[in-house]
């Protein structure tokens, strides 16, 4: 049988075996009266497990392994982790497992008890050769099924997320402000120049910003010669005017750390997702915001509010340049396009929001969270259009973000047992 320990664990958790006359394999009598809580990480497979073995009442752990010689495969000998593991749950018992005291480890071998309709249900409904390894059982599964497993991972994300904002929090000594700043550089980067950004931004205080928010160009001059986008020579006025009033705050702040081009990338983007493009708008964002964490945090409540802190134009060279020199032969932007800003609404504003409720223990920000992912419309990408070829469409942000969780954190490494939606697909039905 082709399968992974992932399999027996969910066997496991639902007794998907015939328990009559169960024995374990020294023939001693085997009684489940506790299954115990499924445990996801380090450690023994299910805690708090109770079971009876020759009439004796044992509380404790219960290890799940393919083959029992897993056990020291997996280093499991000597390790205290598992010192109050109770019983062995395994498919084969290929070699008696000892305890550190010497001796045998109780142990239950599921061959031959596994229910018949699991094993169908298992080898037809899930395909670990695809992408989407449940595509073709998806439509069956009910829509609260779907739903719950699509909020499940986008909560998770949501909390991955919100642990990166917490982590730069921390960085700032629990300043608030500074971390909004930094994390809206960070996702201003997208995929390519996140982290590029993310280092400008800790380059160059908030405060300091804030002390030229009426100034345009001497944001523009302070992120762009920070970032080491200014041109070293130019014959444009504007590029030259930039490069005198970067040089004029360099040294009145003391700057000595200076990126350069190198960090940047510009080959295989889209001139209107240059560094440059975005700089520039970030520049006009913060010219825009007397208080940008008040903005986001309390001013802005729904998707217009953010539409109008967030859309705005650069300056008039940047409306028709995406780098600098030859100027572009139409108008290279306005401000943020319609879908960027739907974009940077999920990935800057939420996880803020979801981050900020974590920090203070106030659930009311979660429910913000899903309220305003209520209201955008759902992302148009290959992994949306995938799960809407097999028959679940996305029908706003919430949904589409759940997706996306869904495919990233379970359906692409494989953890499909794990999943609602997978589980129903192959729950028996001889229990």
């Amino acid at each position: 049988m082709n399968f992974k320990e992932d399999f027996l664990q969910l066997v496991w958790k639902y007794q998907y075996f015939e328990k009559a006359k169960l024995c374990t394999t020294a023939g001693d009598e085997l009684k489940i009266i506790q299954v115990g809580f499924h445990n996801q990480s380090e450690g023994p497979d299910f805690h708090d497990s109770v079971v009876v073995i020759d009439n004796v009442i044992l509380h404790g752990h219960v290890e799940v392994h393919r083959l029992a010689s897993d056990w020291r495969q997996h280093a499991h000998a000597g390790d205290p982790a598992y010192n109050s593991v109770v019983l062995h749950v395994v498919w084969e018992n290929d070699r008696e497992v000892l305890r550190n005291d010497g001796t045998p480890m109780p142990t239950l071998e599921l061959k031959g008890l596994i229910f018949l309709d699991i094993w169908r249900n298992y080898e037809q409904m899930l395909d670990y050769k695809a992408d989407l390894p449940c595509a073709h059982g998806l439509k069956d599964v009910p829509e609260i099924v779907r739903f719950s497993a699509s909020e499940k991972a986008l909560v998770e994300r949501l909390q991955e997320k919100s642990s990166l904002i917490l982590t730069v929090l921390n960085e700032t000594t629990d300043n608030w402000e500074e971390t909004a700043y930094r994390w809206l550089f960070t996702c201003f980067g997208f995929k390519t120049n996140s982290q590029a950004m993310g280092e400008l931004a800790a380059l160059i205080p908030y405060k300091i910003l804030q002390k030229h928010r009426d100034q345009l160009p001497v944001l523009e001059a302070i992120l762009l010669g920070q970032a080491g986008l200014l041109p070293a020579e130019s014959e444009e006025p504007y590029a030259q005017h930039l490069n005198r009033e970067y040089d004029f705050y360099r040294n009145k702040y003391g700057w000595t750390k200076q990126m350069s081009r190198q960090h940047w990338t510009f080959m295989s983007v889209r001139p209107s997702n240059f560094p440059t493009i975005r700089i520039a708008q970030l520049a006009a964002i913060l010219s825009n915001a007397p208080a940008l964490l008040q903005s986001v945090m309390q001013e802005s409540k729904d998707f217009a509010g953010f539409k109008k802190l967030l859309k705005v134009k650069p300056s008039d060279y940047w409306q028709y340049h995406y780098s600098f020199g030859k100027p572009s032969e139409r108008q290279s932007s306005t401000g943020v396009s319609s879908t960027v800003l739907q974009l940077l609404v999920i990935n800057y504003v939420i996880p803020l929001w979801f981050a900020y409720g974590r920090y203070f223990e106030d659930p009311d920000w979660q429910e913000r969270c899903f309220d305003l992912l209520q209201e955008i419309s759902a992302e148009n990408n290959h992994i949306i259009r995938r799960f809407k070829t097999h028959g679940w469409k996305a029908e706003n942000a919430f949904d589409s973000q759940g997706m996306i969780g869904l495919f990233n954190n379970y359906c692409q490494p494989k953890k499909c047992l794990q999943c609602k939606i997978a589980q129903t697909l192959i729950k028996s039905e001889s229990k």
